[in-house]
C-alpha cells in the first residue's frame, strides 16, 4: 500500500480506539480539521513530519507511537 494509505489507516485506527472524532483532535492539536479529513481521505501524496507531529499531540502519543504499527513495516508498503 502506499505511505498516504498507511497514514491514513493508522489515523483512523487511532481515533478509533481513543472514541475521538476528527473534531475532537482538531481541537486538541490545533491541525485544522479540513487537513485532518485530507490526510484519513489520502487526499495528500505526502503528509509533512509538522502535521503528524501535530496531530501525534492531539493524540496523547509520540510519533514512534504512531509509526509502531505493522501498516509500517517494509513488505506492507510499496517502494
Amino acid at each position: 500500500m502506499k505511505l498516504n494509505t498507511a497514514v491514513s489507516k493508522r489515523l483512523t485506527e487511532l481515533l478509533k480506539d481513543r472514541d475521538m472524532t476528527q473534531y475532537q483532535l482538531y481541537l486538541k492539536s490545533g491541525v485544522p480539521k479540513s487537513t485532518i479529513g485530507n490526510v484519513i481521505n489520502c487526499s495528500y501524496d505526502s503528509v509533512k513530519l509538522r502535521i503528524l507531529h501535530e496531530i501525534c499531540q492531539g493524540l496523547d502519543i509520540n510519533i514512534k507511537d504512531f509509526f509502531d504499527s505493522p501498516l509500517f513495516e517494509e513488505q506492507n508498503l510499496e517502494p
